[in-house]
């Protein structure tokens, strides 16, 4: 009778855990349910993606991608981010995954920037970097690194990579989302539409009214 009366306590457990343990999961990415949707950016994006091509109109060229190939511009940082996600190469739509190529002049900087939908990994292929990220605790973790050496920047996290060498520099990001956004840190704050308003920096800051409007001057704002 005893014995009997544990088998039953346990199917008892085993079918609230059934029920409680695939919860969390709802609130991951589902799965796919096609082999691709390349997105159709004619359309306007909907909650999780655009909507996809019809598969009759799906051609080779949505699969592959030649813009990082080629060598950016290089801004008033002295570096230049050519993207690869779902806006430039609608293949990637759904699928969780794209690439920045960013090119460093020498002493450019990627300045200060979070990606708030996506953690970042990258590789350095020519030159040296001194790659660095903050936490919320605000600890500073950094390196130098040369060609062929990778980093990992977790997810929201404000980062900045900054050429070191002598020469130009090279590296290529990946990330675990169609769409990563990039939030610039000095453009945010100096550069914004409508701008901050400049008692707010000031405080921010703890800096007068005069530079503030000097930094934004730099930014065309």
């Amino acid at each position: 009778m005893i014995l009997s009366t544990i088998s039953h306590f346990q199917l008892l457990c085993c079918l609230v855990l059934l029920l409680i343990l695939p919860l969390p999961l709802y609130s991951a990415d589902p799965d796919p349910l096609q082999d691709f949707c390349v997105a159709d950016l004619k359309a306007s994006a909907s909650l999780n993606g655009f909507p996809c091509k019809l598969a009759a109109e799906v051609t080779s060229g949505d699969f592959f991608f030649d813009g990082l190939s080629k060598e950016g511009n290089t801004t008033i940082f002295g570096s230049a981010v050519t993207p690869a996600n779902v806006l430039a190469f609608p293949g990637v739509n759904t699928l969780g995954i794209s690439m920045n190529r960013v090119d460093f002049a020498p002493g450019g900087l990627n300045p200060p920037h979070s990606h708030p939908r996506a953690s970042e990994s990258g590789i350095v292929i020519k030159g040296k970097l001194l790659v660095g990220f903050f936490t919320t605790n605000n600890v500073f973790y950094s390196k130098v690194l040369s060609a062929g050496e990778m980093f990992v920047i977790p997810r929201g996290l404000i980062h900045f990579q900054k050429n070191v060498g002598e020469g130009k520099a090279l590296a290529f990001t990946a990330f675990n989302s169609h769409l990563p956004g990039a939030v610039i840190v000095p453009t945010t704050l100096f550069a914004s539409t409508p701008s901050v308003p400049n008692q707010v920096l000031t405080k921010t800051f703890q800096v007068d009214d005069d530079l503030i409007s000097t930094i934004k001057s730099k930014f065309g704002s």
